[in-house]
């Protein structure tokens, strides 16, 4: 009965461990418990609703030091994913950014010539 305790008592510890090496757990031990946007406050009793948003969207960078993270509830959240998509909506390279039309017609092209035809 010891065993089997023992084995659960140490599962439990290797699975905090292992979660402590995550971005999230990392980012709630750097920065206070409060929404980047609304400012709203946190405890333990609704941390589950702050999340970790990468400011750069690559879930894939998470430096040590935090610089890519910042700590938004998830109403924030969802809308900051939600401006971002509406951002790169109408044309995205391979690298995520946003294509930009250049505008070809200038509608004062011909002014000068329109002004000194009028004198």
């Amino acid at each position: 009965m010891n065993d089997k305790l023992d084995r659960v008592v140490a599962e439990a510890r290797r699975n905090r461990e292992q979660r402590e090496k995550g971005y999230r757990e990392q980012a709630l031990k750097l920065y206070p418990w409060i929404c980047g946007r609304c400012a709203r406050e946190f405890n333990r009793k609704n941390l589950q609703e702050l999340t970790v948003h990468h400011k750069d969207h690559n879930h894939d960078y998470n430096p040590p030091d935090g610089s890519n993270w910042e700590l938004l509830c998830i109403y924030c959240h969802d809308n900051e994913h939600s401006r971002y998509k509406d951002y790169i909506t109408g044309g995205e390279y391979g690298n995520g950014e946003k294509k930009v039309e250049v505008a070809t017609h200038n509608p004062f092209a011909d002014l000068k010539k329109m002004m000194d035809e009028k004198k």
